[in-house]
């Protein structure tokens, strides 16, 4: 799963980018309201959380203009705005969610899995192909009832595959998704990747299920 963070507090970036990637989010980071802004619209998220106080565009506006612009995505407002005034603002503006700082890492990450459980209906909590059996939330992956012991990058990337099951990603999408918007797509580190991946979810099984698409890419699907 991937979470934007907009927050211009370099520390506090810093900190939520280490703790979700530990916790096995993907994470981009926009340290202004008008980058973020443009992540959130043209980018594929399944959460933003959001700060109030930013650069050039402020928390307000961006949100009014994601709902605006029909983008749905999850938004968790972050801030030291603690007046009740400014939270019915926030949840009236479309925020999912709003947490005062300072804030305990814990109770954040427990929003942000109770929030993606409400999307449900856009993103299965489990996914379930053939014997495989992905959880999201509390990034575990079985196979025929063999745990499978996968990196974090692993997971992203298996999950990408399964969440896109039977459709045939690029190996440029595969990067851009599973490592940053900027990588370098020239490079075989997907190639390896997806190599890995196979080592722990394919062959110790009969049935396959990643396949490679010859001058296309990867897709995960049952045959």
């Amino acid at each position: 799963m991937r979470i934007l963070i907009v927050e211009d507090d370099k520390k506090t970036a810093a900190y939520l980018g280490k703790g979700l990637s530990e916790s096995g989010f993907i994470v981009d980071v926009a340290d202004q309201g008008e980058d973020g802004l443009h992540l959130a619209l043209t980018g594929e998220y399944d959460l933003v959380i959001l700060d109030v106080m930013l650069p050039k565009r402020d928390g307000w506006s961006v949100i009014s203009q994601m709902r605006g612009c029909v983008k749905q995505t999850p938004v968790l407002f972050l801030t030291a705005r603690d007046s009740v005034n400014d939270r019915v603002k926030g949840l009236e503006l479309g925020a999912d969610d709003y947490l005062i700082k300072p804030f305990a890492f814990t109770e954040l990450l427990a929003r942000i899995r109770s929030l993606l459980r409400r999307g449900s209906s856009r993103l299965p909590e489990i996914i379930h192909i053939a014997g495989l059996e992905i959880d999201l939330l509390r990034h575990k992956a079985v196979r025929d009832g063999m745990r499978l012991d996968l990196t974090q990058k692993e997971f992203a990337l298996l999950s990408l595959l399964a969440r896109r099951n039977g459709e045939v990603l690029s190996r440029t999408f595969i990067s851009e998704q599973v490592w940053d918007i900027n990588f370098d797509s020239d490079t075989n580190v997907v190639d390896v990747a997806v190599r890995r991946l196979r080592k722990k979810v394919d062959d110790p099984f009969a049935r396959k299920l990643i396949h490679t698409i010859r001058g296309m890419g990867y897709v995960l699907e049952e045959r």
